[in-house]
């Protein structure tokens, strides 16, 4: 993925910050508490839109002393209509500006049509998407924080014969609830995220029950995008 400006100050900007070199979880030693790995172990069991493909990815560092990442795409034949990095992080001591244990960190990507992309109502739009897509589920999540993005690429001289494009970023995180034992349903926001995914690459909802999912990881091979 394409490094990306802006940094908040709880995560969500430095998701493209330095990274472990194997594996989507840090610490692999077998130490990491049981709330954390009980929450990483719901998210390996998630059950996703088969449009979505999603692989762990190195977890950044010195976010907080345990992380888990993922990055995903929405695929359409060869092409990706958007793609996104989610970030689960856990400080078994609280962090004060999460109000829990828990945070997940969020970047989403996607390109827009050019009519979409003047709307000037459309940082609002995006924004709602996460928080509805969120809502839609039930979930309950505290301290939400982040960015919207619009930007617009032209190309000149040897790329003269492209046209225009331009683009959507999401960037933000939160506190999810933590339920029984102190684990947060990590599954139902991955599942959530997913969601905010297909939104904006366009893809209709998936309705109560679709029997399309599939578990995750839907590992990708080498692409040809």
């Amino acid at each position: 993925m394409a490094a990306a400006q802006g940094r908040l100050s709880d995560g969500a900007g430095d998701m493209d910050d330095q990274k472990d070199t194997e594996g989507g979880l840090r610490p692999t030693d077998g130490t990491a508490p049981p709330p954390f790995a009980a929450a990483v172990e719901a998210l390996r069991a998630a059950r996703l839109r088969p449009q979505i493909e999603v692989e762990t990815t190195p977890a950044p560092k010195r976010l907080a002393p345990y992380a888990y990442a993922l990055e995903a795409a929405v695929v359409d034949g060869d092409e990706d209509l958007a793609d996104g990095r989610l970030v689960l992080l856990h400080d078994p001591a609280g962090h004060d500006g999460w109000h829990g244990t828990f945070r997940l960190v969020t970047l989403v990507r996607a390109e827009l049509e050019a009519e979409m992309a003047a709307d000037p109502l459309l940082p609002e739009v995006c924004w709602s998407w996460l928080t509805g897509a969120l809502q839609a589920r039930g979930l309950t999540y505290g301290e939400p924080s982040g960015t919207v993005t619009r930007a617009g690429s032209h190309y000149f001289g040897g790329l003269s014969a492209r046209p225009s494009a331009s683009q959507i970023e999401i960037r933000a995180s939160w506190t999810p609830r933590e339920g029984l034992g102190g684990v947060p349903d990590t599954a139902a926001h991955l599942a959530s995220w997913c969601d905010l995914l297909a939104q904006v690459a366009g893809l209709p909802p998936a309705g109560p029950g679709d029997a399309s999912v599939v578990t995750l990881p839907q590992r990708r091979g080498p692409q040809s995008r």
